[in-house]
């Protein structure tokens, strides 16, 4: 199992946590995520990043498939991948309407199909083709007079940069399953995860292409080699009540429709009426313990192995660590070890 490092929304303190980063690299993480939601864009930090490690990968975790056009986001993903010398993995996801119409003013619509689309784009301008694409969503180039058929001025570092497809729903999942390198699930059950996800990526599996090599599955997961004590997870029970009840409306949550069909029907249903009527703090306790202990990794190094073996029988390759412990000496300290005990 790959270990990887999973960064928090950028904001005050990113020189400090790129300096811990460079720790984290020397005590054994292969990698390390940049989310970008409506935060600061993911691709500057990555490109700082590059500069600053050596050896570990460098992913987006994700950048979001409406707010750049295909070619860019594939001219990006090159630039990342030529500055870290090959190092990058391009992570890709739809968001959700909140974020996508409600910030960036753009549509959102057909995510599985544009999904599909923009990948096949990016793969062709890593390739180096003439770009010529008559999609149902894209159409590349524009008709008239003036588009004109290109290719990348640039020959790319590789010509096939790893692509990883945020998803939740089993429309996505399979897609994932079929098209992209990897699978950046997020609040992994891995209790549920046989029984909500099984057909999914059965059904994308069955049409992937052998060329594309094992589907690598990722999972983020708050990290602390400690008991499990109640104000170790306060900050990720909130981020659970913000993605449950918050991220997204009434009818249209993707968290909260994927911890219902992990059996917290009633419970979902109450987080996201509290935190939408501005109860945050009830809606916060209404998080269920079991929730909040299954899509986490805390506990002593028995208790961490037993939960590590849980997540690869689940399937899951690559764990995304952010490490909870208070300092930058016993953060740095807990990865190394956790690197000693991963399967």
């Amino acid at each position: 199992m790959r270990l990887g490092i999973q960064l928090g929304y950028s904001g005050e303190g990113f020189a400090e946590a790129v300096d811990e980063v460079a720790e984290f690299e020397e005590a054994g993480a292969d990698l390390v995520v940049v989310p970008e939601a409506y935060s600061f864009d993911a691709v500057s930090q990555l490109g700082y990043l590059a500069a600053r490690t050596r050896r570990m990968g460098l992913a987006s975790g994700v950048m979001q498939l409406y707010t750049r056009t295909p070619t860019l986001t594939a001219m990006t993903a090159a630039g990342l991948d030529y500055v870290s010398g090959g190092r990058f993995s391009l992570g890709l996801g739809a968001s959700g309407p909140q974020v996508i119409e409600g910030f960036h003013g753009v549509r959102y619509d057909a995510p599985v199909a544009r999904t599909r689309e923009i990948v096949e784009i990016c793969r062709r301008v890593w390739r180096r083709e003439t770009l010529v694409f008559e999609g149902s969503h894209y159409r590349i180039p524009l008709p008239g007079e003036y588009g004109k058929p290109l290719k990348l001025i640039n020959h790319p570092v590789r010509e096939r940069i790893p692509v990883l497809l945020a998803a939740m729903g089993p429309r996505n999942v399979a897609l994932a399953a079929e098209i992209a390198d990897g699978w950046q699930a997020l609040w992994l059950d891995p209790r549920a995860s046989a029984r909500v996800f099984a057909d999914a990526l059965a059904d994308g599996l069955a049409r992937r292409s052998p060329d594309l090599g094992p589907l690598d599955v990722s999972v983020p997961v708050p990290f602390v080699l400690a008991a499990p004590e109640p104000a170790l997870l306060q900050r990720h029970r909130a981020q659970l009540a913000l993605y449950l009840g918050g991220m997204g409306a009434r009818g249209r949550n993707f968290s909260n429709d994927l911890v219902r069909r992990y059996g917290y029907a009633d419970e979902a249903t109450r987080i996201q009426e509290l935190y939408l009527s501005g109860r945050r703090a009830e809606a916060v306790a209404a998080v269920p313990d079991d929730l909040v202990a299954a899509t986490s990794l805390v506990g002593h190094r028995d208790e961490i192995r037993r939960r590590l073996d849980a997540l690869a029988a689940a399937g899951v390759t690559t764990l995304l660590a952010s490490p909870l412990a208070p300092t930058r000496a016993e953060r740095v300290k807990h990865i190394a070890e956790l690197r000693a005990i991963l399967p």
